[in-house]
């Protein structure tokens, strides 16, 4: 047997791309030093995981923002409005796709950004056009193959697959399909592929994820298509497919069909699948079997045990040396390496003994070919302690509360209902709020500067008392009541100055939660999160946000909200246990969040967001399975939001995800305001609310927050004319597209303003018509 794994996280493990990717952009480093910095994260990853002894190591994992965008550049997908950029600086042409660029010369906006799958990872989407042309254009997967071998490690270049890249993008005109690329589009990974092949690689990994999806048969034939031109190309050169986030499915006739020396298996979602390839009559035993055991998505110990169950059953059919070791999918997903987590306050050792990152993740795979290959009594060892470990988790004080389960236990239908419908609380809030035609607000966090940043970190540390500490926030709060009253906003919010983040911040005052200091992932870019990690049953003890908002709410006669993250989201963004279905712990964090809502309102907050980003992440990647995970996780939102009366007005938030296949589920949530991304896609995503006739109100985002480009007043009176042309205008409320927390505040007071004089404007134009 081998060992592999598809990729390997590539933020460095002390976040060094982020460091250097950011000080790059506020130009203190040039592109050499931001080059060497990728160069020495590559290197640490490649000579780690051939030292703990992974046999088959991946290249072009690695990314400095994305790697769709890193396809997008290879196959030369760039949109017209770059192509001033891309001639002078290839570095400014990549970062200007991704997050924008405006200059004195330039000003153009970044290309679409969406969830990678069900995962909290975003991925630039490609941008097609009818008479879309490709060209091999970046070289970055030939010259980081050619690297690795200077370090004398051989690797196995990953491309995404075609046929994902083209169904991962959109058409950004009518009259075609974007499958419809595939022809013009495979002759440049030929080009590709005959650079690897000639430089000496004789295995190449495609990742085709869009394979866990329900496809049709025009697009199962693409995948037919694609990879018999390859083999009739390269007869030679191994393919090895992988595909991840869940089972193949009705697709997988088609896939062992395919000429193809290699089938990855996630294994840890989609357990079932490796049964169906055994007993299918398309299978070839001569097929190697990548067996995806270690769970890449999470980060609990493997149960050697049940890993050792599932090779024997591969090894019925299969010969050994067919079968690779490996992890369900990339390690992207993971944060770097347990063994630097020293805290226990935060990480108390019982729990740190049931967990594994990255890290330990390569040695998991490592120690499972062992345990699979040998009877020595040194890997006895380590499979009891394995097995100890796992026996311990499930029997654990530190997990289980009685009172928890109970109240779960005993949730009624009226707990997830509001006291009326929304016509008659949108009345009863009009009345009591007062609030003007085309509200303005902002979705809830300002930015967190250097020094608010090292406030917080003092205070962990002991270096700053907490009184100290929290007259500094609240000053830090007080400015931004004041800024928010002088430009004019119609709601304001407090700037969460004292929250680290929208998930770890609540994690952190529940029960039920433990934190990692450095388990740092990739959410988008330079955006690095720290999920929490949530292994018990979770209860709230006291309030968590009332203090501040009431605190925020006490220097202004305007209506402040209260500012809260949702229980799918909460769930979605940690790395949540594994003992229990999951809708049964989202409930119990709905019944806290519920208790916090109640709680702001009896303290004199009536404006409320409970933000669920995560909703439509959440979904099932195949159909049939979407209704059940719909129900429970529009019930969890609506448990935690109907404690109050008819004038709090619930406001939720939903950022870079795709509604239309969704819509009647986002509107049974039934917040009285939903706000939404769609700044980038120019209002393209308020079309599904359009289409649904969306009963409630909207807030579409009229300025992209990942971006450093500041909107004029005018491009925010376009979007929001396009629409106020299609939405009732009592509906509509004005704000960014998503929170403002990773924003400096001189671009944010200029954007801000623009987009108050913009609605004033259109509050002018709708007055003048009376």
């Amino acid at each position: 047997m081998k060992t592999t794994i598809l990729g390997y996280p590539r933020i460095g493990a002390k976040r060094e791309l982020k460091k250097a990717c950011e000080s790059y952009w506020s130009q203190n480093i040039d592109e050499k030093t931001l080059l060497e910095a990728g160069k020495n994260i590559r290197k640490e990853n490649w000579l780690l995981q051939q030292q703990i002894g992974i046999d088959a190591i991946p290249s072009n994992d690695f990314s400095f923002y994305d790697q769709v965008l890193d396809t997008c550049l290879t196959v030369g997908c760039i949109p017209k409005r770059y192509q001033n950029i891309h001639k002078k600086n290839p570095f400014d042409l990549y970062f200007a796709m991704a997050r924008g660029l405006q200059n004195e010369t330039i000003d153009c906006t970044a290309m679409e950004m969406t969830k990678w799958f069900d995962t909290n990872y975003h991925y630039i989407v490609p941008e097609f056009e009818k008479e879309q042309s490709f060209d091999f254009f970046s070289t970055k997967i030939v010259d980081e193959f050619k690297e690795a071998l200077e370090l004398g490690i051989k690797t196995r270049p990953v491309l995404i697959g075609p046929v994902s890249f083209l169904l991962l993008g959109k058409e950004k005109e009518a009259g075609f399909h974007r499958l419809e690329l595939l022809d013009k589009l495979l002759p440049v990974y030929i080009e590709v592929i005959h650079k690897l092949v000639t430089l000496g690689a004789d295995i190449l990994q495609f990742d085709e994820p869009c394979l866990a999806l329900d496809l049709t048969d025009k697009e199962r034939k693409a995948i037919e298509i694609t990879y018999h031109k390859i083999h009739q190309k390269f007869p030679d050169t191994k393919v090895y497919l992988a595909n991840y986030f869940d089972c193949y499915g009705d697709n997988l006739s088609t896939v062992l069909q395919l000429p193809v020396d290699t089938l990855h298996l996630d294994l840890v979602r989609c357990p079932s699948q490796l049964e169906d390839i055994l007993t299918s009559k398309f299978f070839n035993p001569n097929t190697k079997l990548s067996l995806g055991l270690v769970d890449g998505r999470n980060i609990w110990k493997n149960d050697f045990e049940k890993s050792l169950k599932i090779i024997d059953k591969a090894l019925t059919k299969v010969a050994a040396q067919n079968i690779y070791i490996s992890a369900s999918c990339s390690l992207l997903h993971s944060p770097y390496d347990l063994d630097v987590e020293q805290n226990e306050k935060s990480l108390p050792a019982e729990v740190k003994s049931w967990l594994a990152f990255a890290k330990q993740k390569l040695q998991e795979i490592v120690s499972i070919k062992a345990l699979a290959s040998s009877t020595n009594e040194e890997y006895a060892e380590l499979f009891e302690e394995n097995k100890f470990a796992n026996l311990n988790r499930t029997t654990s004080s530190l997990i289980h509360n009685p009172k928890v389960k109970k109240r779960v236990s005993e949730l009624k239908n009226a707990d997830s209902q509001r006291q009326n419908s929304f016509t008659i609380r949108q009345k009863e809030q009009q009345n009591y709020l007062k609030l003007p035609l085309f509200p303005t607000t902002t979705i809830g966090s300002f930015p967190q500067t250097k020094e608010v940043r090292s406030w917080r970190s003092k205070f962990k540390k002991g270096l700053l008392s907490q009184t100290a500490y929290e007259t500094l926030i609240a000053k830090e709060t007080e400015d931004s009541i004041r800024f928010q009253e002088e430009i004019g906003l119609d709601v304001l919010v407090h700037g969460e100055f004292e929250r680290n983040d929208m998930v770890e911040y609540f994690g952190e005052k529940l029960n039920g939660f433990a934190f990692s200091s450095f388990g740092w992932v990739q959410s988008y870019g330079s955006r690095c999160v720290k999920p929490p990690i949530l292994f018990g049953d979770v209860s709230r003890e006291k309030p968590m946000t009332v203090k501040w908002s009431t605190f925020a709410q006490s220097l202004t006669d305007i209506p402040v909200k209260g500012m809260l993250t949702g229980p799918v989201t909460i769930l979605q963004w940690s790395f949540v246990r594994n003992d229990q279905p999951r809708e049964t712990t989202c409930n119990q964090i709905a019944l806290a969040i519920r208790d916090e809502v109640v709680d702001l309102e009896s303290n004199g907050i009536n404006i409320i967001q409970i933000d669920e980003p995560a909703i439509r992440e959440g979904l099932p990647l195949r159909q049939e399975n979407w209704q059940n995970y719909l129900d429970w996780a529009v019930k969890a939102f609506r448990i935690s939001a109907s404690g109050v009366q008819n004038k709090t007005q619930i406001h939720t938030h939903m950022c870079y995800s795709e509604f239309n296949d969704i819509i009647a589920s986002i509107a049974n949530m039934d917040a009285d305001v939903i706000t939404i991304e769609t700044s980038r896609s120019e209002m393209e995503l308020l079309d599904a609310f359009v289409n649904f006739n969306y009963p409630n109100e909207i807030g579409p985002g009229v300025y992209d927050i990942h971006s450093p480009r500041i909107p004029s007043v005018e491009e925010i009176d376009y979007l929001l004319t396009k629409a106020k042309n299609v939405l009732p205008k009592e509906h509509i409320w004005v704000n960014p597209d998503c929170g403002l927390k990773t924003r400096d505040w001189p671009e944010t007071k200029i954007a801000l303003k623009n987009l108050v004089k913009a609605a004033k404007k259109l509050r002018q134009q709708e007055l003048a018509l009376l």
